[in-house]
């Protein structure tokens, strides 16, 4: 089955992701899988005919129109697989915070789950430290203590 490209609002894919799924619950029109890779914004991926494409985007929001042109799932490959980085701060080590609601925030390193992926910090120039859980992808190393 050919895989088209939808141009979406930027931003708005996981509300186009959402709508669409909806609306194809009751009838899947042909359409067999959607994709809306994080790294790729204002695109998502559908597989199944063109026409059925056609008739299932109508009238849903924030969508600004399908390439008509089908892609190989090869072309897609990387979108799929999941590149594991290794850990490389350790407990006690004095970390900044690249993302979220604590952006440019020093830390200290209190706990790692390596399973989740994710630390329990202390931030550095707080009055009272506060344990906060992040992932690790929002940690960048410093300097150790």
């Amino acid at each position: 089955m050919p895989i088209y490209t939808l141009r979406t609002t930027v931003g708005r894919e996981r509300t186009v992701l959402d709508s669409l799924d909806a609306k194809l619950t009751n009838n899947s029109k042909g359409i067999k899988s959607m994709l809306s890779p994080a790294e790729l914004k204002g695109y998502i991926f559908i597989e199944g005919s063109e026409e059925d494409i056609h008739n299932a985007v109508q009238g849903v929001p924030h969508i600004k129109g399908l390439i008509n042109k089908p892609i190989k799932i090869e072309e897609l490959s990387n979108f799929f697989s999941q590149e594991v980085k290794e850990i490389t701060i350790k407990e006690g080590d004095i970390v900044e915070v690249v993302g979220g609601p604590f952006k440019r925030e020093k830390a200290k390193i209190v706990r790692i789950d390596e399973a989740k992926r994710e630390a329990k910090i202390e931030l550095v120039e707080s009055a009272v430290p506060i344990p906060i859980t992040i992932k690790l992808d929002l940690l960048k190393p410093t300097r150790e203590i």
